[in-house]
């Protein structure tokens, strides 16, 4: 595999021009850029000018991860030439959120093979329920097929995301990426680091992903009192008190959830991914050094042992709410996550609206304020 990281930024261009002798019908070039696409359509446009055989994919982002620096309003591309892995894709678009398992069944089951590794997901951030489209994605794989990914950002604005797909970029685009041959690796990890806030409480009335009563009492109401000043900022103080959710079945660590959006009429709150009645949730808040000693655990979450040599990839995807907490010691976890990885590791990453990465149990399933981490290389 050959692999090579660029960056693209307004005023100053390419911090050096994209070698497109790299195309080829196994080469996957993936991007992630700025909200605002005027500011990168022209280094768009000039990658699908130059890459004509390949598979180019990206998405909309809270900030750009480019090595191990965090960058805003810019454009960060990997281009990866594989030397016996196949690629194939399959987007659509979400007509509304009930649709989000359908959707994720649809696209999953048309990527589905024999040889068949591993899965790359890209979705809007906004209207999706990320835990239906895993659900989905899920119900139509083999348990040993990998599924990771993120959900396109919009800083904190959470006003609108967009994916890109062969030549088409919209704000409902879902695409999954499959992975295929019996060269490729995939490896993935996942952590959080939040300190968990007050006593637990069952979700007593919920509906999908909308929380609308906690022990009997409005949910938004019960927030705002954890939040105290900082309530007059929702939904984007929400990202700095995220809720810890478990389920009495489930033998998997617990799930995090961040807030969307809020709903002053019907008390309730939006959440990235479900919220079932009958679960039990905690608020959490920021612990600056965990957060970034939780993305240093993800690396060792990873199962290097097929691993001997040559460039890999890695694609960090964390969520905004880290990002806003850390502020600027934000390039810290960046930072934390490359000091345990191979030495030929490139990376680039974005901030998301949610993650997608394995639970223990090996199934995906939505995550929220995680540092998760999604390693590809081929086997010498």
């Amino acid at each position: 595999m050959e692999l090579e990281t660029y960056r693209f930024t307004p005023g100053n261009g390419w911090d050096r021009e994209p070698d497109h002798n790299l195309d080829s019908p196994n080469t996957l070039v993936l991007f992630f850029g700025a909200p605002d696409y005027s500011l990168i359509e022209d280094a768009v446009s000039w990658l699908e000018g130059h890459f004509t055989q390949g598979v180019i994919l990206g998405c909309s982002s809270a900030g750009e991860i480019f090595g191990d620096e965090l960058s805003l309003d810019c454009l960060v591309v990997a281009v990866l030439r594989f030397r016996e892995t196949r690629l194939r894709i399959a987007c659509t678009e979400l007509a509304q959120t009930g649709d989000s398992s359908r959707v994720g069944h649809q696209i999953s089951s048309e990527l589905l093979d024999n040889d068949l590794q591993g899965i790359l997901v890209l979705s809007e951030g906004l209207g999706v329920n990320g835990s239906q489209l895993i659900e989905g994605i899920n119900s139509a794989l083999p348990k040993h097929i990998t599924v990771t990914g993120g959900l396109a950002g919009d800083d904190d604005r959470f006003e609108r995301t967009w994916v890109w797909h062969d030549g088409l970029r919209s704000t409902k685009l879902i695409c999954a990426l499959g992975l295929y041959g019996s060269k490729i690796s995939i490896g993935y990890g996942s952590k959080g680091g939040w300190d968990l806030l007050g006593h637990e409480r069952e979700v007593t009335r919920s509906v999908d992903n909308i929380l609308y009563e906690l022990d009997g009492q409005p949910a938004l109401d019960i927030y705002k009192r954890y939040l105290g000043e900082r309530a007059s900022g929702l939904p984007a103080t929400g990202l700095l008190f995220p809720l810890s959710m478990r389920d009495q079945e489930s033998t998997d660590d617990p799930k995090v959830r961040t807030i969307l959006a809020v709903d002053e009429t019907e008390q309730s709150i939006t959440f990235a991914g479900d919220i079932p009645q009958g679960s039990f949730v905690r608020l959490m808040r920021a612990n600056f050094d965990r957060l970034i000693d939780g993305a240093a655990t993800a690396v060792e979450e990873i199962n290097l042992s097929r691993y001997h040599g040559g460039p890999v990839l890695c694609i960090a995807i964390s969520c905004v709410g880290r990002r806003l907490v850390l502020g600027e010691r934000t390039e810290e976890e960046i930072e934390a996550t490359l000091e345990g990885l191979p030495g030929e590791t490139r990376q680039i990453g974005f901030y998301s609206y949610g993650e997608l990465s394995p639970l223990s149990s090996g199934r995906c399933d939505l995550h929220n304020q995680t540092m998760t981490l999604t390693l590809i290389w081929e086997d010498e």
